[in-house]
């Protein structure tokens, strides 16, 4: 499983100051991940990458990320962090890699782009070998010949790019990119139907223009849980001492969004879970809109199941499943007792 990360904000940030300085950042993700739903492979040392919009683009020239991707473990790359500590950008994506589909090499690191367009994923399609040809045989010849690694992700993003009116646009609503999310879900759903695959996919995707984000915390199942996702909002992400940073609110604006798989900060009250098979919309406005995908996996009880005597099972609901879930992961690794939620 993946860790990511994705910025918005009114003004530029460090980059450091996300992916370097914390002391939960996604570099100390991946390899201290807290959330992880897959613990056989605690790493996510299979490349990086981390992809941001020009601060002050140049008039007249086409908007396009600039990303850096490299297959050493972020942890160990230096270049990196000389990076983080001198660039500053108002949308920033990031990404540590745990490959669960496609070798390791640069062109399979996330996030990748598409003209202005800007892609992510944590998780993976169930069985994508069996759905794989039946994708690319839905595809333009254009979005076919674009993709460049073997992952199900990159090939998910080129669906997606094949439900927007015209993936080479200069602009883009966001409800156009929310319909497109949506739609490749509900696309690689009917697919997987088809040939019989009961193994749930986790499908934490994230997209941007540079202007609107779109992300989505989903997973094609009634009952399993997907994989974590978290966001917080406020004025500034200040660091009120060496490695420890809170979001700050202040007039009730919301002058930046951070989305994570898992919270950068210690402070509870600064993120809230995104709730499974949600979809979540930065506008360019930085309004935060959050909708359910009602589709056949939707339920508003989902939660997590926990035994309670020998035969009695009692269900936690979101969003508190998965902090008890961490409570319990980390009591059994310590052997402490566990606080009340």
């Amino acid at each position: 499983m993946c860790r990511l990360l994705l910025y918005k904000g009114k003004q530029p940030i460090l980059l450091a100051h996300l992916l370097t300085n914390p002391a939960h950042s996604i570099i100390n993700q991946s390899f201290d991940s807290k959330l992880r739903l897959d613990h056989r492979r605690p790493l996510n040392g299979d490349g990086f990458g981390v992809g941001w919009y020009d601060s002050e683009p140049e008039k007249d020239t086409r908007i396009t990320p600039c990303i850096f991707t490299s297959v050493t473990p972020a942890w160990n790359n230096t270049n990196l962090v000389r990076l983080a500590e001198k660039v500053k950008s108002p949308l920033v994506f990031a990404h540590v890699r745990a490959s669960t589909s496609g070798a390791v090499t640069e062109v399979n690191c996330h996030p990748w782009n598409y003209g202005r367009i800007m892609w992510m994923h944590n998780g993976g399609i169930a069985q994508f070998d069996k759905i794989k040809r039946k994708l690319q045989n839905s595809l333009p010849e254009e979005l076919f010949l674009f993709v460049q690694g073997n992952t199900d992700s990159e090939w998910a993003f080129a669906l997606f790019l094949s439900f927007l009116s015209n993936p080479n646009a200069e602009r883009f609503e966001h409800q156009e990119l929310k319909e497109a999310m949506v739609k490749t879900i509900a696309q690689l759903n009917t697919w997987t139907e088809e040939e019989g695959i009961k193994e749930p996919s986790l499908l934490n995707f994230a997209v941007t223009d540079g202007a609107s984000v779109v992300c989505v915390r989903y997973i094609s199942s009634k009952t399993e849980e997907a994989a974590s996702l978290y966001f917080s909002s406020g004025t500034r992400f200040e660091c009120y001492q060496p490695g420890y940073y809170r979001m700050i609110k202040a007039d009730r604006r919301e002058d930046m969004v951070v989305v994570a798989s898992e919270p950068l900060t210690f402070e509870k009250a600064d993120w809230l879970t995104i709730p499974t098979n949600t979809v979540l919309v930065i506008t360019p406005k930085l309004n935060v809109l959050l909708q359910p995908i009602k589709d056949q996996y939707y339920t508003g009880d989902r939660g997590l199941e926990v035994k309670v005597g020998e035969t009695e099972v009692a269900r936690i609901p979101e969003p508190k499943a998965q902090l008890f879930k961490a409570q319990v992961e980390e009591q059994m690794r310590h052997d402490r007792p566990m606080s009340v939620i």
